[in-house]
């Protein structure tokens, strides 16, 4: 059976085609709604339902490595560029001379070479230099953003750590910040978690419970408990977080379609139907409500 809101690399091999891909891709892409990087990269939040077992050797992304090739295929005038740059951070005689290159670099692959990777590598590293909140904060929701709609398990693992060591600086500096511990606990469950991880998966879940706990009326949080749920087959607890978020926020799309599917990865039919049919309605799209009729077929 296929799920509609799967996450990218969990318990599936890579797919090609628009009727094997989760249905919160279509959803997201139809409406365009999702949030583009300056790359023409789309970042999507997207869940799982058959949670793959890790790799025993899982490949390791190297940013560097990435970084050198990717220099290869700059112009002379940019490789020159980005060399000056790259000298004003390792002979820089104070901090704010490194801080400037860094954030110059990170610019640079952001908006000439449109290059995620290598900007997100400058950005993070010129984020531990400054060590701000504001700063720590944008960096992480950067790296969570992307963690969201990565297919590749090397990047995905390297964009989780980046993450939640961001969030975990930011948070020492304001301990007492909600949306801090939401962005952690949503880095733990779409990060490694959502790929058969559960100690990581069970991480993220005490960071939001401890945000839920305070403000049940929380339903950026409930939904990332939802997430938990569903990424740990423990489908009964995913349907309540989720109810609570779709009766608090009906319009909400992309709780309804996390919702049908942990009815269909539930086996209880007659929901997933319900709770795909509302979806067609507020999608109010064509295309998108061909594809759920033909989700709907699957699942009889």
């Amino acid at each position: 059976m296929t799920y509609l809101c799967a996450l990218p690399g969990v318990g599936q091999h890579k797919r090609s085609t628009v009727k094997n891909q989760p249905l919160i891709l279509v959803t997201i892409g139809l409406l365009a709604t999702a949030a583009l990087f300056f790359f023409g990269r789309t970042a999507v939040p997207r869940s799982n339902v058959a949670v793959a077992a890790p790799s025993a050797a899982a490949p390791v992304f190297n940013i560097q490595a990435f970084v050198d090739s990717a220099k290869t295929k700059l112009t002379p005038q940019q490789s020159l560029y980005v060399s000056k740059l790259e000298n004003g951070i390792s002979r820089g005689d104070v901090p704010a001379q490194q801080l400037q290159a860094l954030e110059s670099l990170a610019l640079f692959w952001k908006d000439s070479a449109k290059l995620f990777e290598p900007y997100a590598h400058y950005t993070y590293e010129a984020t531990k230099l400054d060590n701000s909140e504001k700063k720590l904060t944008f960096a992480a929701q950067l790296f969570l953003q992307a963690v969201r709609g990565e297919h590749d398990q090397a990047k995905l693992a390297w964009q989780t750590r980046s993450a939640i060591e961001l969030f975990e600086k930011a948070i020492k500096l304001n301990p007492n910040s909600d949306d801090l511990k939401i962005g952690l606990g949503s880095s733990y469950i779409f990060g490694t978690g959502r790929t058969g991880d559960p100690q990581q998966t069970m991480r993220g879940i005490q960071e939001l419970l401890s945000v839920v706990r305070k403000d049940s009326t929380n339903m950026r949080a409930q939904f990332v408990l939802g997430v938990g749920g569903y990424v740990s087959a423990q489908y009964d607890k995913a349907i309540e977080r989720f109810t609570k978020v779709v009766t608090a926020q009906p319009d909400n799309m992309e709780a309804i379609a996390f919702l049908a599917d942990t009815y269909a990865a539930k086996g209880d039919k007659a929901n997933a139907v319900k709770w795909y049919n509302i979806s067609k309605r507020l999608a109010n799209n064509p295309l998108y409500s061909k594809e759920v009729d033909e989700r709907i077929k699957m699942l009889k």
